[in-house]
């Protein structure tokens, strides 16, 4: 295709006469083929690499892929065409890699390397079999509060193998295209995110605030729009079914399912009763999902979705699954009566970083936990003063920005998932939970010795009629001791 889009550029509308002023260093730039946003990895696997990237025009781009860093040993190339019908966003597959295998990779843009990207990305397969490995994950990233989001250099330090956007991953609240797409290609230039996008396989899941608008459910006119935009974003492994539209997923890795849940195409409005009929997932997504868990056989099975798993929001205005309760402990006696093991939640969208736990022990099952990280660029927020959850296991998190990390071992004779929440400047701000499989199958019981001790003190004052926290904010403060002048 050689030079052609930048010479159809010059001269479309008469322009190319204004361009005889402008030296020729600069005017050789303009058009020139290129990146607008990326390369960012997509669904990693044993065999395979995933590449997106935003091209700036309708050209051929090529994906090179060497074990190399001077690509004199090139292992796998693959090309594909950029279009205006998907916005010039497209993502390319390297087939027939070895796993555990850093490669390098570049992109030609119309058959030229990116001159504003010299240096080649490193990358690594998945492992094909069981592995120790990280997974970072986190929410609420409003480029609109914090455009410089120094919370990626901790992620970066952290080394993740992978990282779980788990929604409100950017803040359009708009029915228009052209607002998602510019808040899109905002966010994927942020200097401290690039690096990680570069080399670590991105997956997401969305809620409100990247869906529609704010507390927007599957009545939303605007959702298939939403759906569009959000696929070209993206480079998740699958998106929903063939016959139910949605961004949901399943992604293994290192002998770990991870099951990346759509909690906003299908859900019923939240005022709706909450009964039997009410929905969050919607039946063909959650018959996928008891499907899908019934079938795996890893020692861990993450469920990952925007809104929280406990029952803390339970309250007006709240929008988790704790306004969905039914469903909710639907999906959790499925797990009791088919006794499946391992399953642990993890979710966003409170502006608090928490760590829960849902005590399924008296059912007869399993206590389940809920780690929340949110956010990464935003406003925190203190809504623990007014909300209980079943179990908290460590205090909300509320001073700062944050991010989840957990860490899995599969290589001991006891699989180990390590979790830490972690601060803007990389501070764990709490002990590590650490659960084995023994801990996650019918019958036993464990909230109790994993909670920290000044939560269960807090817990049994609730129950005994009590604030939480030592006071109620709505009744004052009962159980402060009273001061006279």
């Amino acid at each position: 295709m050689g030079t052609l889009p930048r010479r159809t550029f010059l001269a479309a509308g008469g322009l190319a006469g204004l361009f005889v002023a402008i030296p020729k260093a600069i005017a050789g730039v303009l058009g020139y083929p290129r990146a607008l946003q990326g390369p960012m990895l997509g669904a990693p696997g044993p065999n395979h690499l995933t590449v997106w990237v935003r091209a700036s025009g309708a050209f051929e781009v090529q994906l090179e892929v060497a074990s190399d860093r001077d690509f004199r040993r090139i292992v796998q190339t693959v090309t594909t065409v950029a279009s205006p019908e998907d916005d010039f966003c497209l993502t390319l597959r390297a087939e027939g890699l070895s796993p555990a295998t850093a490669y390098w990779y570049r992109l030609r843009y119309d058959g030229q390397l990116d001159r504003f990207q010299f240096l080649p990305h490193r990358a690594y397969t998945a492992p094909a079999g069981d592995a120790a490995f990280a997974v970072a994950f986190g929410s609420c990233c409003r480029i609109q509060y914090d455009a410089d989001q120094r919370i990626w250099n901790t992620v970066r330090a952290l080394e993740p193998d992978m990282f779980l956007w788990l929604g409100d991953n950017i803040y359009a609240d708009s029915d228009q295209p052209a607002a998602l797409t510019d808040l899109y290609a905002r966010g994927r230039v942020v200097p401290s995110l690039e690096p990680l996008l570069r080399s670590v396989p991105q997956l997401a899941t969305w809620d409100d605030h990247d869906f529609g608008y704010n507390d927007s459910d599957g009545l939303s006119p605007f959702k298939a729009d939403a759906l569009r935009i959000f696929k070209r974003f993206w480079a998740n492994p699958s998106y929903g079914q063939a016959n139910d539209p949605g961004v949901y997923c399943r992604q293994h890795y290192g002998g770990v399912d991870f099951f990346i849940l759509d909690g906003r195409y299908h859900r019923d409005p939240t005022e709706a009763p909450d009964n039997a009929h009410k929905t969050m997932l919607g039946g063909a997504q959650k018959a996928w999902l008891k499907r899908e868990l019934k079938a795996s056989t890893t020692p861990f099975k993450i469920l990952a979705i925007g809104g929280g798993w406990s029952s803390a929001e339970n309250e007006k205005g709240g929008d988790s699954w704790a306004v969905y309760m039914a469903e909710r402990n639907e999906i959790f006696d499925f797990i009791r009566d088919q006794g499946i093991t391992g399953v642990v939640c993890i979710s966003g969208d409170s502006h608090m970083g928490e760590l829960n736990c849902i005590p399924w022990s008296h059912r007869g099952g399993y206590d389940i936990y809920d780690f929340c990280s949110s956010p990464l660029a935003q406003m925190p927020a203190a809504k623990h003063t007014r909300q209980v959850p079943e179990v908290r296991v460590r205090d909300v998190w509320t001073r700062t920005v944050n991010v989840g990390c957990m860490r899995f071992d599969l290589t001991g004779a006891t699989p180990t998932l390590t979790y830490t929440l972690h601060n803007d400047l990389g501070e764990a701000v709490w002990d590590p939970l650490v659960l084995t499989p023994d801990d996650l199958r019918n019958g036993v019981r464990t909230w109790d010795a994993k909670a920290d001790p000044e939560e269960l003190q807090r817990l049994e004052r609730f129950k005994r009629g009590g604030g939480y926290y030592g006071f109620d904010p709505a009744k004052g403060w009962p159980d402060a001791p009273h001061y006279s002048e």
